[in-house]
């Protein structure tokens, strides 16, 4: 996830003396606003409880009132502190760093802790209704969800809550999913559009899990949900006689050889993305770029019109990172004048050095509103992976809500079954291959520090990819 701290705001206190407000912002959303002296009191309990050595530095306390110019170096050194606290996997992940980021939010937004009815979507036409608390934190939502649907507590673990926005059109956006310091209910109210909203989707990639989601009856109907769905809106390319193969067993009511025929198709448990823009294999390419199977997947469009396809498997990233940078506009277009004086949006980059062959890397970059999302799917790919070669378990286990007001509910215990395919679109333009398959070359002895140069201003990384780990170790 990416912190930011864009801009500044002056405020009035409750005695009618003004202060400084720092608008902290999440994948270029506004998160919460807080005072110095809320981040000074977070970076002391950290010092206390982590000690000196782990703590990035602070900016100082000044004894005057601070000049324009102060101010605006006070935020640049808050957001790189953000940065640092929220990228060490100890402080990033400590539930210190996320009560405060979850307080702090419901706090900005003057949203008070009530019980309200939230809406979580399964698919477009499928939706539950859970009753939570506004200060519910993610993880006590999904609990929520689990518990109207009678799915198991290690079988929950399997899916996670994403915020999502439809467009005008009907395609649904993937924006981000939801973390651990946020509030589900205070994110997707904050945002003021019905056009937002939360939906349920399996969080894992590897194929082979779900045979485990499958053996349970409202896991099997989640999973058969999401492919019917994910069908529907092309992310699963199908043909015609695929196609009258997976109506039939929609009519049969065999649901778990719908999925497994599914798993055979091309980017099935895909997620995909905006049409963005690439440097690949020429600069300006506009693309369509796919997260799943290990591998980002890009179906590019050159400037001579040939659409071709390529893939990029994430055991052959050396790194990766986000950076963003503020672009002026003006009337809709863009602007040579300055942030200051014109309206700005922001421009985020994905970019990855590749293992392009035996001796040759190479950095690929993807121009994206949606570059945050594909840096948090590529690295919950190398989590799974590297969770599968130590032989471990990707099962969660939910702990057990204080107050035990939510039980299990039997009337909201099927998901119930979409409805039949659609005919496939038989004028779906044919892809070709953007080159021959690469051959498999160990990562092993490639290493990940030298990148550390390249990083400045806003720049942040994704956990490095398997260094000393090649595609013959998995």
């Amino acid at each position: 996830m990416h912190f930011s701290i864009p801009e500044t705001e002056v405020r009035s206190g409750e005695n009618g003396s003004t202060y400084v407000a720092f608008n902290i912002h999440v994948n270029s959303v506004l998160h919460c606003q807080v005072r110095y002296s809320q981040l000074l009191g977070l970076h002391q309990q950290i010092k206390k409880e982590y000690g000196n050595n782990v703590v990035p530095a602070f900016p100082p306390k000044k004894i005057f009132t601070l000049t324009p110019a102060e101010v605006e170096q006070r935020r640049e050194q808050l957001e790189k502190y953000m940065q640092a606290v929220r990228q060490d996997p100890m402080l990033g992940a400590s539930e210190m760093f996320n009560s405060f980021l979850r307080k702090a939010q419901q706090e900005t937004q003057q949203i008070p802790t009530e019980e309200v009815p939230l809406e979580i979507y399964l698919s477009k036409r499928q939706k539950v209704t859970v009753n939570i608390l506004t200060s519910d934190q993610t993880e006590d939502v999904l609990e929520a969800v689990a518990s109207k649907l009678d799915l198991p507590d290690d079988l929950a673990g399997y899916f996670s809550l994403f915020l999502v926005r439809e467009g005008v059109d009907g395609g649904l956006t993937f924006v981000r999913k939801l973390q651990d310091f946020e509030l589900p209910y205070v994110s997707i109210t904050s945002l003021r559009s019905s056009e937002f909203y939360i939906a349920l989707r399996k969080s894992y990639w590897d194929t082979a899990y779900d045979s485990d989601v499958m053996d349970n009856r409202v896991g099997l109907n989640l999973l058969y949900t999401q492919t019917v769905s994910d069908i529907e809106r092309g992310w699963i390319l199908v043909n015609k006689d695929q196609h009258r193969q997976l109506k039939s067993l929609q009519e049969k009511g065999s649901k778990k050889e719908f999925i497994r025929l599914c798993q055979t198709l091309k980017y099935f448990g895909y997620i995909q993305f905006d049409p963005c823009v690439t440097d690949f294999p020429e600069k300006g390419c506009h693309a369509i770029v796919s997260a799943g199977n290990n591998e980002l997947n890009f179906q590019v469009k050159l400037p001579n019109e040939q659409m071709k396809e390529g893939s990029f498997k994430v055991t052959r990233m050396r790194c990766w990172r986000v950076t963003s940078s503020q672009v002026p506009v003006a009337n809709g277009t863009a602007s040579t004048s300055p942030c200051s004086s014109a309206k700005c949006e922001v421009k985020l980059e994905l970019a990855f050095e590749y293992l392009m062959s035996k001796d040759r890397l190479q950095w690929v970059t993807i121009t994206s509103p949606q570059a945050i999302m594909m840096s948090i799917c590529l690295q919950s790919m190398v989590d799974e992976l590297m969770v599968k070669k130590s032989g471990g378990s990707i099962k969660k286990m939910l702990r057990k809500r204080p107050n035990g007001s939510l039980h299990r509910s039997e009337s909201q215990q099927a998901v119930k079954s979409p409805p039949l395919l659609d005919s496939p679109d038989p004028d779906r333009e044919q892809i070709v291959k953007l080159s021959t398959k690469l051959s498999s070359v160990s990562l092993r002895g490639i290493s990940a520090s030298n990148s550390a140069n390249d990083v400045s201003g806003n720049d942040f990384h994704g956990n490095y990819a398997f260094e000393g780990i090649g595609d013959d170790d998995l």
